[in-house]
């Protein structure tokens, strides 16, 4: 089975999962896992495997409306190289420190593949879940669409600098707080724009109709052979972490002024269905 069919069994289980973290007495906690073969492309260095991977779970976090508190790793790999795990600490402390939060250590171990466990603290009195969009809401989505997918194409033609600096995304922590209170669902769209409105849409019981033009990074059109790699880049790709969300209209002008990045309306919640300029919108993304 997929994943998604795996995580739709085991939520028949566990009622408290389901979102991009799970709320315990006002603390959200996620956890993730990142793999050498699925999600650090050759020449991605250490500091942006730790950047990355720490970051993963931050937005897990951000997605919630929370504040982060700390997190925590597992770094296992064949062997131990000091420069290596420097730089991968590096990264780590790096990106808890730039969303207020703190990188507290975690565990080492020896395996076959470099793999990376993240797992990050929250806190919140009022947690943003997928399951609250409404008729009507608009549908938003932070900052740009694609950086990840250019810096995958970036990593192919061995433009490493470059690849890797696209790769160190910024955990959309602000701009969550400032959204907390506001949006009536919301989620990161680590698995791509398109799957995100599905899911979204499954959580809340609506549909999602989104129209162009969507706020595609710039990096994408400079790597992009033709509209329809661009449009898989931007919408089907993934790993952006950008937060997809909905807010009622009376709340969007103060949403805008309050999410310090660009918040872009890119359509309307409806009844049913998830559309793109009218047409069915492929329930397609980021696959582990």
């Amino acid at each position: 089975m997929d994943e998604r069919t795996a995580l739709g069994i085991l939520g028949e289980r566990l009622p408290a999962a389901g979102d991009d973290a799970a709320v315990v007495d006002g603390q959200v906690v996620t956890t993730d896992m990142l793999h050498d073969r699925t999600d650090f492309p050759d020449g991605t260095t250490r500091y942006t495997a730790g950047w990355r991977a720490v970051g993963a779970s931050l937005s897990d976090v951000a997605a919630m409306g929370a504040a982060p508190t700390a997190a925590v790793a597992v770094y296992a790999a064949p062997a131990f190289e000091e420069s290596e795990l420097r730089d991968f600490v590096d990264g780590a402390v790096d990106v808890c420190e730039s969303v207020g939060a703190e990188y507290v250590g975690g565990d080492l171990d020896d395996h076959v593949e470099f793999t990376v466990v993240t797992t990050a603290l929250g806190d919140t009195d009022d947690p943003v879940l997928r399951s609250g969009a409404t008729v009507g809401d608009a549908i938003c989505v932070t900052g740009t669409l694609g950086r990840s997918g250019a810096a995958l194409r970036l990593f192919d033609r061995g433009e490493l600098d470059r690849a890797n600096d696209r790769f160190q995304f910024h955990p959309r922590v602000e701009s969550g707080r400032a959204l907390a209170g506001r949006a009536t669902a919301m989620m990161d769209s680590s698995d791509g724009l398109a799957r995100s409105l599905h899911q979204l849409a499954e959580a809340s019981g609506c549909g999602m109709a989104i129209e162009s033009p969507l706020p595609i990074d710039d990096a994408v059109d400079a790597v992009a052979d033709g509209p329809d790699e661009r449009m898989e880049l931007g919408v089907f790709f993934g790993e952006d972490f950008e937060l997809v969300c909905t807010i009622p209209e009376v709340e969007l002008a103060s949403a805008r002024e309050a999410v310090p990045v660009a918040l872009t309306r890119i359509g309307t919640v409806t009844d049913s269905g998830v559309t793109l300029d009218g047409d069915p919108l492929p329930d397609r993304g980021y696959t582990h």
